[in-house]
């Protein structure tokens, strides 16, 4: 078994076991046939992952890694909201007319700051405070803008990182505001473990503690019984993750350059409704 295995396996019976059903209520996701998509909470579930012992990446499903690190880089290395700079389809659903998301995610890491130092964005002012200024107890990102969200096709879930040097180690938390537990926990989990290594990697520090801090962790009505089965299957030992260690600037990073050596993992096995 994968240590995120063992800690989804925890998040998804506790929530199903003791979480709240928002049943009676009304809310804003629907299924594509206009139902109402209901859900069981906790409300803040906290997960540490220590990287320098396992890579957080389960094997109950198979995490799409290669769509997964595309995302990510989408996000924090393009710095783009055109769905036409994404490999896959994920972000089709919350497409404008003018084919981007509007006013969210690597738009928000793209604009630019006045420091102290000169103007950056919000990747840069990491990179930089990490080589410059490691001490520092101000390195973080946050992407929940209010000035900007009338114009955000979605409010952005995963928000916020914090990163912190504790000798040669870098460490990070991830805020996440909501969290689809079948579709999007894991996915999400690689894809900021795998950031924090990079920016180590190119700041001369090894990767120490990921944390994951999730306000709404929940899972849909029409998830239960595929979250149920998902629970039950055989459980495979986490595979070995490398990073390209020619790569020393950031923005050099291709996906290709993310490796997972002998990844065994379930297939799918099921479609997934997503609720928008």
């Amino acid at each position: 078994m994968s240590y995120a295995d063992k800690v989804y396996i925890e998040n998804c019976r506790d929530i199903l076991e003791n979480g709240f059903y928002d049943t009676d209520l009304d809310v804003r996701p629907r299924w594509d046939d206009g139902t109402p998509a209901h859900t069981v909470k906790k409300f803040c579930i906290t997960n540490r992952y220590d990287l320098r012992e396992e890579f957080p990446i389960m094997t109950l499903r198979k995490t799409g890694v290669k769509n997964c690190i595309d995302e990510i880089l989408w996000i924090w290395q393009k710095k783009s909201n055109k769905i036409s700079e994404l490999g896959s389809h994920i972000w089709d659903a919350w497409a404008g007319e003018d084919g981007t998301i509007g006013k969210a995610y690597g738009y928000q890491l793209g604009v630019k700051h006045k420091y102290r130092e000169g103007e950056f964005d919000q990747v840069d002012r990491v990179l930089y405070d990490l080589k410059h200024n490691p001490a520092s107890r101000r390195i973080m990102t946050n992407i929940y803008n209010h000035a900007d969200l009338n114009e955000m096709n979605l409010y952005p879930c995963a928000y916020s990182m914090t990163f912190n040097v504790t000798g040669k180690y870098l460490n990070g938390i991830l805020n996440q505001r909501s969290q689809d537990m079948l579709t999007a926990n894991n996915w999400n989990v690689v894809q900021y473990a795998t950031l924090l290594c990079m920016f180590a990697q190119v700041s001369g520090l090894i990767p120490g503690e990921f944390v994951h801090v999730i306000a709404d962790a929940h899972i849909y009505d029409r998830h239960i019984p595929l979250v149920k089965e998902m629970l039950e299957r055989e459980q495979f030992d986490a595979p070995k993750f490398s990073l390209n260690p020619e790569i020393t600037n950031f923005y050099d990073f291709k996906v290709e350059d993310v490796i997972f050596e002998n990844y065994q993992a379930n297939p799918t096995g099921f479609k997934i409704p997503v609720a928008v």
